[in-house]
């Protein structure tokens, strides 16, 4: 199979835990038998190569979730990078011209696209296979999935088939409804819009030619800023007659909100956390070290990261979003391709912060042109380059780099730092990054 996952968004209705950087996807939530825990990409992704181990997974995004992606699933995934935002048409089509030109995909090969973070289970793969199994058929241009509903959804467009059928003719598209609205839909054996298709890349690109004028994937690239923003929906789906639904009755449920994610955590508490025996319906989820405990509550969520405590009702939890649109403060967690980093503490003149390097990898080789920089070692073994010169380090190892001096850091092991940053301004963009010959 050919998959495209979307993957978008910031998650801010997941703060504290996602943030512009890392968005809900890459939240760690559900637990693997080894008792680790894993993210709902890469519990999408291990889905995926469960199901068909030679799957071409390619993840659509913007470039700041590319780091986190790397981390996470590896180097081995395909990823289509958005040079800006510009809605689901333009990102679809991108990753389908990345497909085929960079991937090498036939563009008669049937590719299914669908969002990297709903709640599902095997059902909904071997329904995703289906889907790639009608579209390679050729005798419709457009498969949708169209799940079953559960209740009257105001949050989801619905599908109107033409017949109760598992796959059958579309008879026609409604958007977002009332309840009211959305309770009559369902009586016509509507079904939900969730975003999953299937098609074959000649067909796509065909229809982004009569909107766009590119020659091949690059092309597109350098002309993304320009293009309209826009959506599948509207410029291709809602336009095609030969188009066709497959019902699907399992499990799909969206987790954008904590309502909804913690609704499909199989644990009460993750991380440093317990209640008594009053509580019902809390969750807790705590990325930092201090303990959090809960007595006497009722359908609350707590949750705890670098960014800030988020303690609510669950119900109301819903409407975070503008709330958290009024803080201003930076990222204090990120992934990296690299390992992961933790804001620890921000002086006036001073910022430190929690490094860890997955064993084998590397910093860029980079400089800072206003601060000064020191790293005390605190676990494993590794290699610092300084403006050249090779240094092997081991933890208790004190290394300073002064302003201006290009530097990285290479894991030989996993490498743990207490990294500080010294000066009158330390701002992100404060970084110049240098070609690497190890």
């Amino acid at each position: 199979m050919n998959i495209i996952l979307l993957s978008g968004g910031s998650g801010k209705r997941l703060w504290p835990l996602s943030n512009d950087i890392r968005s809900k996807q890459f939240i760690k939530i559900f637990k693997n038998e080894d008792g680790s825990y894993e993210s709902m990409v890469q519990r999408m992704y291990r889905h995926i190569k469960k199901l068909d181990a030679d799957a071409k997974v390619t993840i659509a995004t913007s470039k700041t979730q590319v780091s986190s992606i790397n981390n996470q699933l590896g180097d081995e995934v395909g990823i289509s990078v958005e040079p800006c935002r510009r809605d689901t048409f333009p990102a679809i089509v991108l990753a389908t011209s990345y497909l085929t030109d960079v991937m090498k995909v036939d563009p008669n090969d049937p590719v299914v696209v669908c969002p990297v973070d709903p709640f599902v289970e095997d059902d909904y793969f071997e329904a995703l296979r289906d889907l790639s199994n009608q579209a390679d058929k050729g005798d419709t241009n457009l498969v949708l999935l169209g799940m079953e509903p559960t209740y009257p959804s105001e949050k989801y467009g619905y599908i109107i088939p033409e017949s109760a059928e598992k796959l059958s003719n579309v008879k026609e598209f409604k958007e977002k409804p009332t309840v009211d609205m959305a309770k009559e839909f369902i009586s016509q054996g509507a079904l939900w819009n969730g975003g999953v298709f299937a098609y074959k890349p000649k067909y796509v690109l065909e229809k982004a030619h009569e909107l766009i004028d590119f020659t091949d994937y690059y092309d597109l690239f350098s002309k993304y800023e320009s293009l309209e923003k826009i959506s599948f929906d509207y410029a291709v789906v809602e336009k095609e007659s030969l188009i066709r639904v497959q019902r699907f009755s399992g499990k799909w449920k969206d987790l954008g909100t904590w309502n909804t994610l913690t609704e499909a955590m199989e644990e009460s508490v993750i991380g440093n956390g317990q209640m008594n025996d009053n509580c019902s319906n809390v969750h807790i989820l705590n990325e930092m070290n201090v303990p959090i405990l809960a007595m006497g509550l009722h359908d609350v969520v707590i949750s705890a990261s670098p960014d800030g405590i988020l303690v609510s009702d669950k119900e109301q939890s819903s409407y975070i979003k503008p709330f958290v649109d009024n803080f201003e403060q930076q990222v204090m967690f990120a992934e990296k391709s690299w390992g992961e980093y933790k804001v620890i503490d921000v002086g006036n003149h001073s910022m430190t912060i929690n490094v860890s390097l997955n064993p084998g990898h590397r910093m860029n080789y980079h400089s800072h042109e206003k601060r000064d920089e020191v790293w005390v070692v605190t676990e494993g073994r590794g290699k610092t380059v300084i403006d050249g010169f090779e240094q092997n380090i081991k933890a208790g190892d004190v290394i300073t780099m002064d302003a201006g001096c290009r530097h990285t850091v290479i894991a030989d092991t996993k490498l743990v730092l207490i990294e500080i940053q010294l000066g009158d301004e330390i701002s992100a963009l404060d970084k110049y990054k240098y070609d690497f010959i190890d």
